[in-house]
């Protein structure tokens, strides 16, 4: 079986042809590596291909599907859990299982999301430019103790419940919604609560919710408007949670005190790309970056050398698994 892998780069490329070569996918099935995001335009690199393996911000829309299908591709692997950047309804339609890696590395995500929170608490990404310049001096610099502050989780599947814990580890007294409770979570000492109690109380939020039409928008003007005076909010989840433009004005008012985001709704043009001699053409990305107590990194969370083999070896056992007509465990329905 041939397999068309979009959206890949250096890493992405020795990870998988290394893990295919120990799980022993390679030499029997031929993958192919594109540097290009999936889209109706792209697509068309995947003939011939009975599978494509996509990420996070490739376009397997109606118009990618129907090409794909049109190409002779058969099946679609999910190198990521999410699974909003393809058109599932159309995928079914056309006969075409699409199968994902539901859990690489939580633990990658959810210490990514306390390494945000702790950046812009204690201000190190000031203090590491002012020292670089030989300025020492403290002003500017004020922080809080994270023992006994309320934290907020919207989301408790594998990496909230993980957050949660690093929370509670500091002394915190953690909040969560979710609409099913986690055992786990619970274990931590953590509280359920309604959505609008996470806003009223909580010093700092962090999001680990999928995107669906039910989450978009989740932090909009509204849930902004009940939150707490000087709020900080962690998004390592999905961009689309978060209408910015609201996000820009709690931050221009002061209601929102400080912003830690590895995601961003409408990263897929400048995210995994050196955009650095170009002009930032979404205006609301570049307004962000004006503010310095702002954070943004590229969708790095789960980049750890664990998640990346954890990918790879998930994502052989997928093609294992549909190769041997056996039953499809990570099979998004």
């Amino acid at each position: 079986m041939k397999i068309a892998f979009f959206s890949t780069h250096s890493y992405d490329i020795e990870s998988m042809e290394r893990i295919a070569k120990e799980d022993g996918i390679t030499p029997q099935h031929e993958l192919k590596f594109f540097a290009p995001r999936l889209d109706h335009t792209s697509a068309k690199l995947a003939e011939g291909c009975e599978g494509v393996c996509i990420f996070v911000n490739d376009v397997a829309d109606e118009a990618a599907l129907r090409v794909l299908a049109a190409a002779g591709t058969k099946v679609v692997f999910l190198r990521c859990a999410g699974f909003d950047m393809i058109d599932l309804k159309v995928a079914k339609e056309l006969g075409m299982p699409v199968i994902r890696v539901p859990a690489y590395s939580p633990f990658a995500v959810a210490e990514h999301a306390a390494a945000l929170m702790m950046t812009l608490n204690r201000k190190i990404h000031r203090s590491y430019n002012r020292t670089r310049e030989q300025n020492f001096r403290l002003a500017g610099l004020l922080g809080f103790d994270l023992h006994g502050k309320t934290i907020g989780v919207v989301g408790t599947g594998k990496i909230g419940a993980l957050f949660a814990r690093i929370a509670a580890g500091f002394g915190c007294k953690v909040l969560a919604y979710d609409v099913v409770e986690n055992p786990e979570a619970l274990g931590y000492g953590v509280e359920y609560v309604s959505q609008d109690e996470i806003w009223a109380r909580s010093d700092i939020i962090s999001l680990h919710c999928p995107l669906f039409p039910s989450t978009k928008h989740t932090i909009n003007a509204d849930s902004i408007g009940k939150m707490k005076e000087g709020v900080m909010l962690i998004n390592t989840s999905r961009g689309g949670l978060i209408d910015t433009k609201a996000l820009v004005d709690g931050l221009k008012s002061g209601k929102v005190s400080a912003v830690g985001l590895d995601v961003f709704e409408g990263e897929g043009d400048y995210f995994y790309s050196d955009r650095s001699g170009a002009i930032i053409a979404d205006e609301t990305l570049a307004r962000l970056f004006t503010f310095p107590n702002v954070i943004i990194t590229g969708h790095q969370a789960f980049f750890t050398k664990e998640a990346l083999d954890n990918i790879g070896h998930t994502t052989m056992a997928n093609i294992k698994a549909y190769e041997a007509k056996e039953e499809l465990v990570n099979e998004v329905k």
